[in-house]
């Protein structure tokens, strides 16, 4: 009987973390947008003003590795574009970066090289509370929902069965 609680037991959390893992999104941002990138041809301000960032989201800047390059900085080094003396440097060389909000706060973000001063900065508001979930679109909404509830519906239904199968 101690052996069947066991498999019981450890059944009932693969399937909870099993849950738990599909309903987990990452979100990533594309800085300067899918088609623009970290470079001088973006409004990096206006790109960020109707974005919402939260902590464990992900920034992505992909850019040319040849001129730009990713600086994490203080709002000073921000307004001023001073590229020396940052707090981090996310540039590894590959023009393909990422970067995970882990603490709520504004990240400022420049390049160095003399692209600042030509555009190629960001601050980003990171806020601690999740943002509720937008109005559904009616184009897309009703097959993704059903989806979802369909999903939900068939793991509750498998762990009423592995529980009563077990018990």
């Amino acid at each position: 009987m101690e052996v069947l609680s066991l498999n019981k037991n450890m059944l009932l959390k693969m399937i909870m973390m099993a849950m738990m893992w599909s309903m987990a999104k990452s979100v990533r941002h594309d800085v300067g947008g899918d088609d623009h990138g970290w470079n001088t041809n973006i409004n990096m301000t206006k790109w960020s003003s109707d974005k919402h960032f939260h902590l464990n989201e992900w920034l992505f800047f992909g850019y040319d590795r040849h001129f730009f390059s990713v600086l994490e900085v203080n709002k000073t080094s921000y307004e001023n574009c001073i590229d020396s003396g940052f707090i981090k440097n996310i540039t590894t060389g590959v023009g393909r970066e990422v970067f995970q909000l882990s603490e709520a706060k504004t990240h400022y973000f420049i390049s160095g090289g003399g692209f600042c001063q030509r555009g190629v900065k960001v601050a980003i508001d990171v806020n601690e509370h999740v943002a509720p979930a937008p109005q559904p679109t009616p184009h897309k909404s009703s097959a993704t929902s059903n989806i979802q509830i369909y999903h939900s519906l068939a793991v509750l239904i498998l762990i009423f069965m592995c529980t009563n199968f077990l018990v």
